[in-house]
């Protein structure tokens, strides 16, 4: 065994490889690697395969080619160290060579293919669209005869009727307006005003309202207990963003209702989705009881 066939096994061996895992990338017959690395030269195929062999292994387990051939030139024989051309690794060729012209030759069909596919629906397109433009026009054409004609004929026979106006059922129209727009007049929105505020405690009266909804509506955490004007419990509870963070209430049966709010600041009160403007600022009255007086629209 010669020194560089040493170096080149100890190698491969410290890449874990066999001589068939060596000669699965290299694409070598084993026999010939096992002759690299025991220097046996003349079993080779022709004197110009063993420099690209020996080039091919050193890749293969990482080594610098060249710089092994300086080192060992003595193990190579001198009828073999010709030179050869730097690309003739059989993995380099195939890849440079035959890559881009098999890649291409796989592509040329199905460019030939659509070229073909393109060319066959622009001619179609073409004597469709010059049919249709005909045919198009000529209908037009026909078209625009026929309703000359037919509409000329029916000018020419039918009478022309004024319509019949009904001074009546004018009269009746106009009254009818006239108690639509005194109703609108009549109609009022509904009225919450502030009957007394003092601290923490504010009432206030609701009119003109055909109902009374209770919304409220944390902002943030607060506790809300509503009661009716009898002192019984509605509803109680906390309000929080993330969690339950609305309660509405139909308390249209109730004349008043008594709201004890924990966290003003984090809390909003709606009364038939009208929000209702705190009299006492919710900065400096954290914790407020609102009485609301309901008074029921007359029928």
């Amino acid at each position: 065994m010669t020194e560089l066939g040493n170096r080149l096994k100890e190698a491969r061996l410290e890449k874990d490889m066999s001589l068939d895992d060596l000669q699965a990338v290299t694409k070598i017959q084993k026999r010939y690697l096992e002759g690299i690395e025991e220097g046996n030269y003349s079993m080779m195929p022709g004197p110009f395969y063993v420099r690209a062999f020996i080039k091919q292994y050193a890749e293969a387990v990482d080594l610098e080619p060249e710089e092994l051939f300086e080192q060992y030139q003595a193990d190579v024989p001198t009828a073999f160290k010709d030179d050869l051309p730097e690309k003739l690794s059989r993995v380099q060729t195939r890849r440079n060579i035959s890559g881009g012209n098999s890649k291409f030759f796989d592509i040329l069909p199905k460019i030939l293919v659509a070229a073909f596919i393109i060319g066959a629906l622009a001619v179609i397109w073409y004597f469709y669209s010059q049919t249709a433009g005909k045919d198009t026009n000529e209908q037009i054409e026909n078209n625009s005869d026929g309703a000359s004609y037919e509409e000329a004929e029916n000018l020419s026979r039918e009478p022309v009727e004024e319509p019949v106006v009904d001074e009546e059922e004018d009269e009746q129209n106009g009254k009818d307006e006239d108690v639509d727009s005194t109703e609108e007049e009549v109609a009022q929105e509904q009225e919450i005003t502030v009957v007394e505020s003092q601290g923490r405690r504010t009432t206030y009266e609701l009119k003109n309202a055909d109902n009374f909804e209770l919304k409220l509506v944390s902002t943030g955490e607060t506790w809300v207990s509503i009661k009716n004007g009898a002192g019984q419990s509605v509803f109680q509870g906390m309000l929080t963003t993330g969690g339950t963070d609305s309660h509405t209430e139909d308390l249209s049966n109730e004349e008043e209702v008594v709201i004890r709010v924990g966290s003003a600041p984090n809390t909003e009160i709606y009364i038939n989705d009208e929000k209702l403007e705190y009299a006492a600022t919710p900065e400096s009255q954290t914790v407020q009881d609102i009485t609301i007086r309901y008074t029921k629209t007359s029928e």
